[in-house]
């Protein structure tokens, strides 16, 4: 970690003389009473020059796609420049405004309840305190480019502070932002907790671990290494001289966001020992670690500069979000963490997910997207019939379009180059400072710029900028080779089914559809719920729902039996489809008794396998994709 002095700031502005002027702007994080959930923190201002101090606080933090009014936590608001207070007042949910007329240092204290452990809020107890600062500090209204400073003050001497950006020369615990983007990208981790180091590729990695469980650093340290370096062989490099991963080992939590130097993963603690969940936790730390491109330096236009205040709407979240995931399925096989079988349990998991869910025929993924701050993490009884999670459907889109561009160029393209092209025309700030930085594909280098007729041109350096929509789609067409509108308008604008096997057949595979369930349909998902049978989710147009059966009701019987909802599966295999039924519910606290006509059943779980009989180009096809023969699967 490089020191630094915070001297200069970047931006300025005019005092009444059009003297340009800029203060210094320090933050002081205390948290003397750690068990009260409260941080203590003091914002000091110095040079200031105008009659009025204007500080909001953000309402939302980038990779968390939701207004989520982080002001709500702050209480014990005051102002003053030495011994006299301020006068001050709120303008608005996340606005207060301080008088400060010949006042040029003024001291604000207030306190932020911080008891959420998430990601992307803050959380303070006798072991540690995490912070985000979106969700603790306030910016300056034209000042965001100021350079902004952190002082951590621990409670107990022995507690240690973990964060990302770089410490003050000659201050203890403080610490350096150049501008309130970068503060805001580098959460806080502050307290008892192990420290693992580690290098790959000549830079240094820490694993941050805070929390207690079943973890076996040294174990997840190698595999976090294979993710490390076959992510960095895509891209041609790490963008970075430090990256921490601070990992949060909690009850029953599940989480990642993503930073430009550093995740934070919020993981059941005793989850790390079962196969299948170590798998699903390194797919998290591939995802996030995949961030690091894809979103915090590839992003959409939308989040070129951010609005800290509002919701910053953008079409493209499939894209950021959901190629992500599908690589958090592809990154692990690469690593050898799991078999190729393994990656397509994973995928056909996914596909099930995707076709199981109503809503996916009725919002198109583009539109999730959009709708990302409404919907996404605002779920209702009615939200699988109403839309579709931008992750799933970003993800299953995006293996589609491998496929599409593996078929079309024998596997001498594919979405790699896509990741390669968009890193090279919008991501690459930091490529001029990495004298060892060459793009190369899996097997040999391969230039970034594809032109109009499909030649590859040798990669230009560009600054970090937004993409549009329609500059995600041309670079996609421009890999592929061919006009994508068609697509784009049936399955990213529109809610077409997805034609899977015309595109797994190139590769000698197919989609097989388990039709073994013999359990007539009711359309509806059951679930216990504090001691109580509750009817959880009615699928829209489902004998449930015709019956007039709502998600909230709870379930008593069936055909006057009692039942629970382990049982109901069981006892609807005694009826047939077409059959009626008498279904008795409480609906809000009314008995009711509804006469269910079942449907035939529906597939629930769809796999994918091999062709019946493969062909040469099939299984070539294949092998030249995965690296392993047809057979294996």
């Amino acid at each position: 970690m490089t020191d630094v002095t915070c001297l200069d700031t970047s931006s300025a502005t005019g005092n009444s003389e059009g003297q340009l002027t800029a203060p210094t702007i320090q933050y002081s994080v205390a948290m003397p009473n750690p068990e009260s959930h409260l941080f203590e923190v003091t914002l000091r201002v110095q040079g200031w020059s105008e009659p009025v101090l204007d500080l909001k606080m953000p309402v939302w933090t980038p990779g968390s796609y939701l207004v989520r009014e982080y002001a709500r936590h702050l209480q014990d608001f005051s102002s003053q420049a030495g011994d006299q207070a301020l006068p001050w007042r709120k303008k608005s949910k996340n606005h207060w405004q301080i008088d400060t007329d010949s006042v040029s240092d003024i001291t604000v204290r207030y306190r932020i309840f911080a008891n959420e452990l998430t990601v992307r809020t803050n959380h303070l107890d006798s072991t540690h305190g995490y912070f985000n600062p979106a969700a603790l500090c306030f910016f300056l209204p034209g000042f965001e480019r100021n350079c902004y400073t952190v002082t951590v003050v621990p409670p107990q001497p022995e507690w240690r502070a973990v964060t990302t950006l770089p410490p003050v020369s000659g201050q203890n615990l403080t610490f350096a932002a150049a501008d309130f983007d970068t503060l805001v990208d580098s959460p806080f981790e502050i307290g008892y907790h192990e420290v693992y180091e580690f290098e790959v590729m000549g830079k240094t990695h820490q694993l941050v671990v805070w929390g207690k469980g079943n973890l076996e650093p040294e174990r997840a340290i190698r595999d976090i290494q294979k993710v490390i370096e076959v992510e960095a062989k895509m891209f041609g490099g790490l963008p970075y001289e430090r990256y921490v991963f601070f990992l949060h080992l909690s009850g029953s939590g599940f989480g990642g966001l993503e930073h430009k130097e550093c995740c934070t993963l919020n993981y059941p603690r005793f989850s790390f020992r079962a196969k299948e969940k170590y798998e699903r936790f390194i797919q998290l730390v591939a995802h996030e670690f995949f961030h690091l491109w894809n979103v915090k330096r590839i992003r959409p236009k939308a989040l070129e500069v951010f609005d800290y205040e509002q919701e910053n709407y953008t079409p493209s979240l499939w894209f950021s979000e959901g190629t992500t995931s599908y690589y958090d399925l592809v990154i692990p096989f690469r690593a050898g963490i799991y078999g190729v079988k393994g990656f397509f349990q994973n995928l056909a998991k996914e596909i099930t997910r995707l076709q199981t869910t109503p809503g996916r025929s009725v919002q198109p993924v583009s539109e999730s997207s959009w709708d990302a701050w409404i919907k996404l993490y605002r779920r209702d009884a009615n939200s699988d019939n109403s839309q579709i999670s931008y992750y799933l459907k970003g993800e299953v889109v995006s293996f589609v379009l491998d496929l599409l561009i593996r078929a079309r160029h024998g596997n001498e393209r594919s979405l790699d180059d896509v990741m390669r092209l968009m890193w090279q025309q919008f991501g690459n700030a930091n490529s001029s400072k990495n004298d060892d930085f060459e793009l190369k594909s899996e097997t040999e280098a391969k230039p970034a710029h594809l032109t109009s007729n499909g030649q590859l041109n040798s990669p230009s350096l560009t600054a970090e900028i937004g993409f549009t929509p329609e500059e995600l789609q041309s670079a996609i067409e421009s890999v592929a080779g061919i006009d994508l509108s068609d697509f784009f308008a049936r399955y990213i604008d529109g809610t077409e089914e997805l034609p899977y096997n015309q595109y797994l057949e190139p590769f000698g595979l197919q989609i097989w559809v388990d039709e073994s369930e013999q359990t007539p349909r009711t359309g509806w998902t059951l679930g216990a719920e504090n001691g109580r049978e509750m009817v959880k989710f009615v699928e829209i147009g489902s004998p449930a729902q015709l019956a007039g059966i709502d998600a909230g009701d709870e379930l008593l019987a069936i055909e006057g039996f009692r039942v629970n909802s382990e049982q109901a599966g069981e006892r609807l295999k005694d009826y047939e489809p077409g059959d009626t039924i008498e279904v008795t519910v409480f609906h809000q606290d009314e008995l009711r008794t509804c006469r269910v006509t079942l449907a035939p059943p529906r597939p629930g779980r769809y796999s994918i396998v091999p062709v019946e009989k493969p062909t040469a180009t099939q299984k070539q096809n294949f092998t030249e994709w995965l690296g392993v023969p047809l057979s294996k699967l």
